[in-house]
């Protein structure tokens, strides 16, 4: 099986998919922060590709960084959310967030 990256974004406190979000991913490597895309969320809360297709997938460790406070509209509490995580083996990593104004939550999806 080949690796690779999706997200999908739900806002919690409408009930709704988070339509608009801009998400970046980097890689990182020991100090080393490398940009690898950025992306926006489609109408149903996910980005219209993988995020890290086959073609692009390595194991190492990785952020998504999602721009909660332009999305949601005000910078009050949460403006922008970091995930990094490990990807070590080829498989579907599925790294979703739910998001409301005061709070989120996340898990390795399937």
């Amino acid at each position: 099986m080949a690796g690779y990256l999706t997200t999908h974004v739900l806002d919690t406190a409408k009930g709704i998919p988070a339509a608009g979000l801009k998400i970046e991913l980097f890689r990182l490597d020991g100090e080393m922060r490398e940009h690898l895309k950025t992306v926006t969320t489609n109408a149903d809360g996910r980005t219209d590709e993988q995020i890290l297709p086959e073609t692009e997938f390595a194991t190492g460790t990785y952020e998504l960084v999602f721009h909660a406070g332009d999305y949601i509209g005000s910078r009050d509490f949460l403006d922008v959310i970091p995930l990094r995580f490990t990807m070590s083996e080829a498989s579907h990593y599925h790294v979703p967030l739910l998001l409301s104004p005061y709070g989120y939550s996340t898990y390795r999806g399937s």
